[in-house]
């Protein structure tokens, strides 16, 4: 059975571009192969954090997997930190890794550059997510283009590894995951509607009050023109309004376009049938977060599930390196 491995970092709340772009589609796949869903607290450290806000929304991050679908019973879902073989694995893979390689990822450059005092581990990161991937046996991780070449960096140190020190990891191929719609802000509809850096008027959360929904949705920016018609480019905010309907209702943004001449029945519309998509996910993860002990079991029962797999990982890399293993009880 092919195992598969995604991860999310609790450094916010879940938006709906999150669940429709993302969550949805890992609940309708986790029955396709063996899957593993981690909440990945460590790699929200290589930026300042408030404590007690990283461990409430790694809870409510947890709660809302379990809400939008994904089924313990067929899932192993953990928390990162839970399973301490990444960190233990992750310095080996920095002692295998190179300088060049790690100074050329993309994301750091963009994010670090010349910054002398950004944190040492958003320079190292990709060394812990190879650690993420290389510990489970992983066949397969669905990556967008922006994660290909950290991809690319763990496949490069496992080769290398093996090369070196005898078969020890699977080596991981990247395929391209089932992308649903990508959602625009509702204030500025020409960039993405995001968890981290979106505008609170013009971000849905998904566990928003109805109300909240409906007045953020109202006040969506479309244009002046008054034409309700389905143009990404010319037309976005109308366009994205479209989109969220088309989710909703199944039916394309085209052919929905035709059956309004004006932007006041269309928001209506939208509001009204997002609403009735979120009812049920809301109403399980409201569930969840009055009452945490299932979630807590199933992340324990799963931490439990990813040490069993990780240990045996680990230990074949220890022994394969040359460290001397403890002596057998």
């Amino acid at each position: 059975m092919t195992r598969v491995l995604s991860g999310i970092k609790p450094t916010s709340r879940a938006t709906l571009g999150n669940y429709v772009g993302a969550l949805r589609n890992w609940a309708e796949d986790q029955h396709e192969g063996e899957s593993f869903f981690f909440l990945a607290d460590l790699h929200a450290l290589t930026v300042d954090n408030d404590p007690d806000e990283l461990r409430s929304l790694t809870l409510e991050l947890a709660n809302t997997l379990l809400a939008v679908g994904i089924d313990p019973e067929v899932s192993t879902l953990f928390i990162q930190s839970h399973v301490p073989e990444h960190s233990e694995l992750g310095w080996i893979l920095e002692c295998t890794a190179r300088f060049g390689e790690l100074r050329r990822m993309t994301q750091f450059k963009d994010k670090g550059g010349d910054n002398e005092g950004v944190s040492a581990g958003l320079f190292t990161y990709p060394c812990l997510m190879a650690a993420d991937i290389l510990l489970y046996d992983i066949d397969e991780v669905p990556v967008g283009e922006d994660q290909v070449q950290h991809l690319e960096l763990t496949r490069d140190v496992a080769i290398r590894f093996n090369g070196k020190y005898g078969d020890t990891f699977v080596v991981p191929k990247a395929t391209t995951p089932k992308v649903g719609a990508r959602l625009k802000d509702l204030q500025e509809p020409t960039r993405k509607m995001s968890k981290t850096s979106g505008d609170e008027a013009g971000t849905i959360w998904l566990a928003d009050d109805p109300k909240v929904i409906e007045k953020k949705i109202k006040r969506a920016v479309t244009d002046t023109d008054g034409e309700v018609r389905y143009d990404p480019e010319n037309k976005p905010g109308v366009s994205n309004l479209l989109e969220l309907l088309s989710i909703a209702t199944g039916e394309s943004p085209t052919e929905l376009a035709g059956n309004y001449t004006q932007y006041g029945p269309l928001k209506a519309d939208t509001a009204a049938a997002i609403i009735d998509m979120l009812a049920p996910v809301q109403e399980r993860f409201f569930e969840l977060q009055d009452d945490p002990s299932f979630t807590l079991g199933v992340l324990a029962a799963g931490s439990e599930h990813a040490r069993e797999i990780a240990t045996r990982t680990l230990e074949r890399a220890k022994t394969n390196l040359g460290l001397l293993r403890p002596a057998a009880d």
